[in-house]
C-alpha cells in the first residue's frame, strides 16, 4: 500500500503547552482527535486512506505522548483542550475542517462546536458520548466510586501509584482485560495495535490520565446536540461495552442533520476492527458534506 510522507510539527497552545501534530496529504482538512490516552496509531488505518484524497491532520491532546510537558497542570479542561485545537487550526492556516472523534473525541467535538462552530464543516462521532458514560457502565454504579477512591489514594502517594500505574497496564494481560471489557474485538483487531495502545497507556503520566478523566465524567453536552448545525455521522460499534449503544442512538434522535451506521461485531475501537467499512462510510459522508 503506497505510504502518503507526513510532516510533523508542534505549536504553543496558550499557556505554553506544547502540542505535537502530523500532517499528510492534500485537499480538504480532516482532523482526527482520538480518546483519553490513546495514540495516533489509533487512527492509522484512516490516515492511510484518507490521506490520498485529503489532508489528513492528527495530533496528540496535550499531556498525551509527544505533547508534553503541561506548562501548567491546571488547564487539564474541556476549555483547555478546545483552545488546542483551535491553536491548531490557526498554526496550520486552515479556517474550516471535517472532523473525526472517537470515544472522548467526540465530547471535544461538541465543545469545540460551542466554543466556536464556524471551523467544522462536519463532524463525525465514532462510539462517542454526550455526557458521562462511566454512570452504570456494565450495568453497575461501582465504576465512577472506584475513580475517586483510586483519585484520593494517589494523591495521598503519587509516585506509588504511578509506579503501580505501570505496572498494570503495560504487561500482557492488561490488553486482554482492554479486549474482554468491549475495548478492541480481539478476532479482528491487530494485537500490534491493542500493544501499541497498552504501551503508550503506561508512560501516560497518572495525574493527566486522572485530571481528564474527572473532565470526561464531569462535561454535559446535551445542550449543544440540538444546536447543531453542521452535518454530522454516528458511527456505533455493536459490541461496544464502553459507551454501549445507547449513546450513539442518543446522539441520533438529538442531532438534526445526522446520519447512523451500525457496525455489526464493533468494540468500542470500530474504526480499528472494521477500518474497511469505517472508511467507506467515513468518505461518503465527508465527500456529499
Amino acid at each position: 500500500m503506497e505510504t502518503i510522507p507526513k510532516s510533523t510539527g508542534s505549536f504553543e497552545s496558550f499557556d505554553g503547552t506544547p502540542i505535537y501534530y502530523e500532517v499528510r496529504g492534500e485537499g480538504d482538512p480532516l482532523v482526527l482527535i482520538y480518546g483519553i490516552a490513546c495514540p495516533i496509531n489509533h487512527w492509522h488505518y484512516q490516515i492511510e486512506y484518507f490521506s490520498k484524497k485529503y489532508k489528513v491532520i492528527a495530533f496528540d491532546l496535550r499531556g498525551h505522548h509527544k505533547s508534553t510537558p503541561i506548562a501548567d497542570m491546571r488547564n487539564l479542561t474541556m476549555d483547555a483542550l478546545g483552545k488546542d485545537v483551535i491553536g491548531l487550526l490557526d498554526h496550520l492556516k486552515i479556517k474550516r475542517a471535517h472532523f473525526a472523534g472517537h470515544s472522548f473525541g467526540a465530547p471535544l467535538l461538541l465543545h469545540l462546536y460551542e466554543m466556536k462552530p464556524e471551523v467544522i464543516r462536519s463532524m463525525i462521532f465514532i462510539n462517542g458520548f454526550a455526557k458521562n458514560p462511566i454512570k452504570g457502565m456494565f450495568g453497575l454504579d461501582v465504576i465512577e466510586p472506584f475513580f475517586y477512591f483510586i483519585k484520593a489514594q494517589y494523591e495521598q502517594q503519587p509516585d506509588l501509584w504511578n509506579t503501580l500505574w505501570k505496572l498494570a497496564v503495560d504487561n500482557p494481560m492488561s490488553m486482554y482485560l482492554a479486549a474482554l471489557a468491549g475495548g478492541f474485538n480481539l478476532k479482528v483487531t491487530h494485537f500490534k495495535d491493542i500493544e501499541v495502545y497498552t504501551r503508550g497507556v503506561a508512560r501516560m503520566n497518572l495525574e493527566v490520565f486522572l485530571n481528564l478523566f474527572e473532565e470526561l465524567m464531569k462535561y454535559d453536552g446535551e445542550s449543544v446536540l440540538t444546536k447543531i448545525e453542521a452535518p454530522v455521522l454516528i458511527i456505533s460499534g455493536e459490541r461496544d461495552m464502553v459507551t454501549p449503544i445507547r449513546f450513539q442512538y442518543h446522539f441520533k434522535e438529538k442531532i438534526k442533520h445526522s446520519e447512523f451506521v451500525l457496525v455489526p461485531y464493533g468494540s468500542h475501537c470500530t474504526q480499528l476492527d472494521f477500518p474497511d467499512y469505517t472508511n467507506l462510510k467515513m468518505e461518503k459522508f465527508i465527500s456529499e458534506s
